[in-house]
């Protein structure tokens, strides 16, 4: 198991994974997961020849569970970590729904004037803001994300349940096709991690505007979103960011889901590929 220290002393816990020549691939992962929620992914572009490298959020998977730096800076700060450890050039990176909040701060703030990175992807990601306020009428109300706080403090893995077996991955729709599989491997992920990193990440997730990051992004940047997502509504989202970025390309899904990296899979990983080596 491979880890690195970042300046404030915690352990992050990456992969590194095929040839070390090839370009990198790099996955962030969704609150409250775990760099395992790119399996599908890793084992694709392996495929494909590519270098795959994904680590676990602090607080979150198999990095130390530390009280503090539970926010998009450190998370970004903590990415950089890992890629200047494994001195990581012409990068792709790619983050789902809190890591692509991580994503866009990353390149934004370390990736780009580092030299870096070569193209972005954000899949349903939270940016530029979740919460509503004055200055995004258009976001949800500070009462859906208590909601979250509640349900985490009250019974974190009754809830843990909760989010995967309905919303998440669309289950709660009618005529949806469950696998049972996918919701244990959810919960799974989510109770290896910390409850107070996961508490306070709902706070990052939610309340950090990231349009200053999303404007300040030149490289390449795909936007991919399913239209029925029930978790981070595209509304709110994809289709407001897309506009934000220099060089970005928006992609919607009918009928996807905010889970679909690994319930559609084989149509997320063809259009992931065709970007990269676009």
């Amino acid at each position: 198991m491979a880890y690195v220290t970042t300046q404030d002393g915690v352990e992050i816990f990456y992969k590194d994974l095929g040839p070390k020549d090839a370009q990198p691939i790099v996955f962030h992962h969704g609150w409250p997961l775990s760099s395992d929620d790119w399996d599908a992914q890793a084992l694709f572009f392996l495929q494909h020849g590519y270098r795959v490298v994904a680590h676990d959020r602090r607080g979150h998977g198999r990095s130390a569970q530390g009280s503090e730096g539970h926010d998009m800076d450190h998370y970004a700060a903590d990415a950089a970590a890992v890629a200047d450890h494994l001195d990581l050039r012409n990068a792709v990176h790619i983050g789902h729904s809190t890591g692509g909040g991580e994503v866009a701060r990353y390149v934004a703030k370390h990736g780009e004037p580092n030299g870096r990175v070569a193209k972005a992807v954000l899949v349903s990601a939270v940016p530029p803001l979740m919460l509503k306020t004055e200055s995004n009428p258009g976001g949800l109300p500070i009462e859906v994300f208590d909601g979250f706080r509640s349900g985490l403090a009250a019974n974190r893995a009754q809830f843990f349940l909760d989010v995967p077996s309905g919303p998440f991955y669309g289950y709660n729709r009618p005529g949806a096709k469950v696998d049972q599989g996918v919701i244990n491997n959810w919960w799974r992920q989510g109770m290896m991690g910390g409850a107070k990193a996961h508490y306070d990440g709902i706070k990052a997730f939610s309340e950090t505007d990231q349009t200053g990051d999303l404007k300040a992004i030149t490289v390449p940047t795909l936007v991919l979103h399913g239209e029925d997502d029930q978790i981070v509504p595209i509304d709110d989202s994809a289709k407001l960011s897309a506009p934000l970025l220099k060089n970005g390309e928006l992609k919607t899904y009918p009928g996807f889901g905010h889970g679909m990296l690994t319930v559609n899979a084989d149509v997320l990983n063809a259009d992931l590929l065709a970007f990269v080596k676009g």
